[in-house]
Parts: C-alpha cells; structure tokens; sequence
C-alpha cells in the first residue's frame, strides 16, 4: 500500500529516494510545452519528463529518433517555466550522447543551462558506462532507462516485451545495478515482465519508475498525452485512459464550426 507521509513543495531527486523508503508511490508523466506542464504541476505529479516522445507526439514523427537537441532544449523551457513542485527531466535525444562521453557531457550541461532542467534521462546500461560518469562528475543528476528502449527501435526491429528470455533478464538487473553504482538518482523501466521488474525494483536502492513493467515498481510514467486521450491511435496493455479529449474536443470544435457558418458566433453579447 502507497501512503505519503511527506509533503514536498520541491520535489528532488533526494525527495524519490525517500519516496521509496516510506513506500510512497512516485507519480511521473511527460509535458512538452508551458500550458500542459502547468496542468500537470497543478495536480501535484512528483516528476514532469520532457520526453523525446515530443517527437512522436508534438511533431508526429513515426520514432524518437528525429527529434534534435535544440528541439528538445526548446520543449523543456517551456516545461520548466510552468513547474513549481515537480522535478522537471529531460531525455537526452538520439545523436547526442551516444557517440563519445564527451558528447553526452556537452549535451547534458545545454539542457541544464539553456532550459533550467533539474536532471537528464539516457537510455542504456553498460554501455554508457562512461558517459554516464561524465554526466555525474560535473554535478547533472542522471536517470537511467532500460528495457524497451526506443532510440534503439531500428536495432530490434518492434516495440514488443523486453527481457522476457533468461540471458537479457539477467542483463537487465546486471545494468540496473550498474547505474545504482555509478550514482544515477532513479531508472525507467519500460514495457518489461512485470514479475522481472520487481526483482529489479527489490535488487536496487533507488526509485524505478515503470511503464508497462507491472505495480511492484516504486512508480509509474504515462505519456500525459495518451492519458487524457488527446492521441487515440495508440493502445498499449499498460496505457490507461482517463479522458476522452480527442472527442471532446472534436465535438466542441465541430460546434464552433457550425456556429461561425450559421452566424450564430459571435451574437450580440459577444460583440463590442
């Protein structure tokens, strides 16, 4: 059972850890703009992602791949700007830290300088090791990602369950441990067995965060867009629906249409 026995008028990257030692859940959803992350903040969500989802959701773009660091820069000052409990992270995009530790490094401190963000989020494990390091040493807090990794899309080819066979499961926990080691404040897990999942969530000391990795995790993450059913092509097992708003606002805007057409808009109330 989640209780809260804390109220954070900042939420921190320390405020998760303790989130998890009291067994409070973590709330997180993503944002992309000033208008959604003030709606979000306001409801008391402990953590805003600027996810490159953006480049799914802002820019409709089939993968995360496309999507620039300037873009992701520009998403996450608006996001920021609008937040004034949650802790506000930010991906690093596809081409920005997987070349050199270097790289990573100089990714991470523009979006902590130009945007005002207070953490990044890579994908991977072992293998960024070092840029990982990097990122750490200069002071940016680092949160992990593993599982089903979408920058990575073209490598396995499908968006289906990650580490359901034994020699990726233990790769899975082995890294998970890796980035605990190496300082990371928290880890994404996505679209794992939920049964692994727990094991990781059990195995490490800091927060993980699921999306289609089952409730034995120590949060949960939604695209805040598929929540509210603003997009309603994509339909995942894990993705509950809290609203309808494509129909909701198709039908009010439908409205407006016929009211401009039969004149009905703007009526004498409505007018100087």
């Amino acid at each position: 059972m989640s209780k809260s026995n804390k109220e954070y008028k900042r939420v921190t990257t320390n405020s998760l850890i303790e989130m998890k030692a009291s067994n409070e859940k973590i709330s997180m959803l993503t944002a992309y703009d000033y208008s959604m992350a003030s709606v979000v903040d306001a409801a008391n969500v402990d953590v805003i992602l600027v996810g490159d989802s953006a480049s799914n959701v802002m820019s409709g773009h089939e993968t995360t791949v496309p999507i620039t660091l300037d873009q992701m820069i520009y998403h996450a000052s608006g996001v920021v700007k609008a937040s004034k409990r949650a802790l506000v992270v930010v991906d690093l995009p596809f081409g920005s830290y997987q070349s050199d530790a270097q790289e990573a490094l100089r990714s991470s401190i523009r979006i902590m300088k130009e945007s005002g963000a207070h953490a990044v989020k890579l994908e991977g494990g072992e293998e960024i090791e070092q840029s990982v390091t990097n990122i750490l040493n200069a002071g940016i807090p680092v949160m992990g990602h593993l599982g089903l990794t979408p920058q990575s899309i073209y490598k396995f080819g499908t968006y289906s369950v990650r580490a359901k066979e034994k020699e990726e499961a233990q790769k899975l926990i082995s890294d998970a441990k890796k980035l605990e080691e190496l300082g990371c404040f928290a880890i994404v897990l996505e679209k794992i067995p939920s049964s692994l999942a727990k094991q990781v969530a059990e195995s490490v000391h800091i927060p993980i965060i699921g999306i289609g990795a089952g409730s034995d995790v120590d949060g949960q993450v939604l695209v805040v867009h598929d929540l509210i059913g603003l997009t309603n092509a994509f339909n995942p097992r894990f993705l509950r629906r809290y609203m309808n708003l494509f129909e909701d606002m198709k039908k009010a805007i439908e409205n407006y249409v016929s009211d401009v057409k039969s004149v009905d808009f703007p009526n004498q109330n409505e007018q100087y």
